[in-house]
């Protein structure tokens, strides 16, 4: 997922955006001042006891007063107090105040809502008219799925009256957030949201293990093991399935709530029962590993030099580089990985992105800077008012002019679709795999007072050739199957395989890449 993050909070280690977003959507950035004062509200023509927080909450261009009385109700009674609040007809109870950056931003809107006599609850509405506000103002739909938002949230600040638990209070959040018909723009709770900043930060305290579920079986495999890693350490490897941790069975559990399990405070340990994916014939195939937790860097890169025979016999070396997610730092190691590999005398390069979620869009762009020069366009962002912005480079110098191909397949989503796109249609590199995942929409992200974050689909992209991805993706210019391996036509894409040789050589858009190479290598030598 591409997220971009609010410039203006105050995190210990913020997201940083690229400056033309920063002023396409400073106007829509707004942090939250919480305004507490008491005031008697009144209800049905009766004057109530005083009781509710009442705020003011600052909008552009806009001024309207919905007041709701703070009694609880249900059924019909609700339908009908909602279509009273449309109207504004019922006593101030309580809201929140919410304070633009800009001074442009002058005029006001007053949203009143009842006061829940719950604690929880009540905190939770605050979060409601947080994410009701920052969806009004950057959601990149402007008719927010063809519905009434301001109505969809005064029905769902009444649904929540009855409720006694902050998690079904957050479920009517995350209903009216289903209903703008964007899976990507949600809420996800505290605990979520540092997992994601873990992510994006790219550091983590457990023990090094990636799982995911099998969509089939639901089963937890995993994915890979951190170098050096206690995981690592004790055996364990690239898809063994993930039966038990501490002795609780694992079905029907995300991989998401297993890493949670997973992770935990450097000192502590965690006891983990798997079972072999190989399924040696050797004793068991489940054994239990009991792994210390540890300070976990994740690099977001790996690389190694591929020796490779060139059809006139020429002994070259092509660098691989593979890039696993879009991180704060995938920039700087992906230039690190690239000066060591140029130290080495690297001749070409194949970037593989395949299975790559996204990430920041900030790293995408950052990445693709490195491989291009001038001042072409990277990516087309167009807003919710359908206006394009191309978002350009400023006197580019790319690392390396060596020959570049890009691995892609149904697993490269977002950033890496970005990133495939700027590469490919600028023509500094071929494109081998399979059709991308196809996610052409960007995401703020912005941190909430209760600590949950909201994500919200900001804008839409295009490629640098104006080729649309959302729900498309990007066909790569050459497909790759295992079948290829096998085809008498391909059969130049053929080698043998030292004793020594790695699963780099078994991978059969490893050898199509190869190939392509040799065939940019040979138009150069021709010109």
């Amino acid at each position: 997922m591409d997220t971009l993050c609010r410039p203006n909070l105050d995190l210990s280690n913020p997201c940083t955006i690229s400056s033309i977003y920063s002023k396409n959507y400073q106007k829509h950035t707004f942090s939250l001042c919480y305004k507490y004062r008491f005031s008697c509200s009144k209800f049905g023509g009766n004057h109530s006891k005083c009781k509710g927080l009442v705020v003011a909450q600052s909008l552009p261009k806009t001024k309207v007063s919905s007041q709701v009385g703070s009694d609880d109700e249900s059924g019909e009674s609700n339908r009908k107090l909602v279509k009273r609040i449309a109207n504004g007809l019922i006593g101030l109870a309580a809201a929140v105040s919410l304070c633009l950056d800009s001074p442009a931003m002058a005029e006001s809107m007053t949203i009143a809502f009842p006061a829940s006599r719950t604690h929880e609850v009540n905190a939770v509405q605050r979060t409601l008219v947080e994410t009701w506000g920052l969806i009004r103002e950057t959601f990149v739909d402007p008719t927010f799925n063809h519905q009434d938002w301001d109505y969809k949230f005064q029905q769902t600040m009444v649904e929540m009256l009855p409720l006694r638990t902050a998690d079904a209070a957050y479920s009517k959040i995350k209903g009216m957030l289903s209903t703008l018909g964007d899976p990507f723009t949600r809420i996800i709770s505290p605990k979520e949201y540092q997992s994601f900043r873990i992510g994006s930060d790219g550091n983590v305290q457990g023990v090094g293990l990636f799982v995911n579920s099998e969509p089939k079986t639901g089963h937890l495999v995993v994915l890979s093991c951190v170098e050096g890693s206690p995981a690592a350490r004790a055996g364990i490897h690239v898809g063994d399935e993930l039966m038990e941790i501490n002795g609780e069975r694992l079905n029907g559990i995300s991989g998401e709530a297993a890493a949670q399990k997973l992770r935990g405070h450097v000192g502590t340990s965690v006891t983990v029962k798997v079972h072999n994916g190989k399924k040696l014939a050797i004793d068991s195939s489940f054994r239990e590993v009991r792994l210390p937790r540890e300070y976990i860097r994740l690099s977001p890169i790996s690389s190694t030099i591929i020796p490779h025979r060139t059809p006139d016999g020429h002994v070259s070396k092509t660098g691989y580089v593979k890039l696993l997610a879009f991180s704060q730092t995938a920039a700087a190691d992906m230039k690190h990985a690239i000066n060591e590999l140029e130290n080495q005398g690297v001749e070409s390069y194949i970037l593989d992105l395949r299975n790559n979620p996204g990430g920041l869009v900030k790293a995408g762009l950052d990445v693709a800077q490195i491989w291009l020069d001038g001042d072409e366009t990277l990516v087309n962002t167009i807003d919710r008012e359908g206006n394009m912005l191309p978002i350009n480079m400023t006197n580019g110098h790319a690392l390396t002019r060596d020959p570049l191909v890009v691995l892609v397949n149904e697993g490269s989503a977002s950033a890496s679709e970005i990133l495939a796109g700027a590469l490919h249609d600028n023509g500094r590199a071929k494109l081998i795999g399979n059709r991308t995942f196809g996610k052409g929409k960007i995401q703020s992200v912005t941190e909430l007072q209760d600590g949950s974050a909201l994500f919200i689909t900001v804008a839409k992209y295009l490629s640098p050739a104006l080729h649309a991805i959302d729900q498309v993706g990007i066909t790569p210019d050459v497909q790759c199957t295992t079948d290829m391996l096998n085809s008498p036509k391909e059969s130049g894409l053929m080698r043998k395989k030292s004793p020594n040789s790695s699963s780099l050589e078994g991978d059969s858009c490893i050898l199509v890449a190869e190939h392509e190479l040799d065939i940019q290598e040979s138009k150069g030598s021709a010109s």
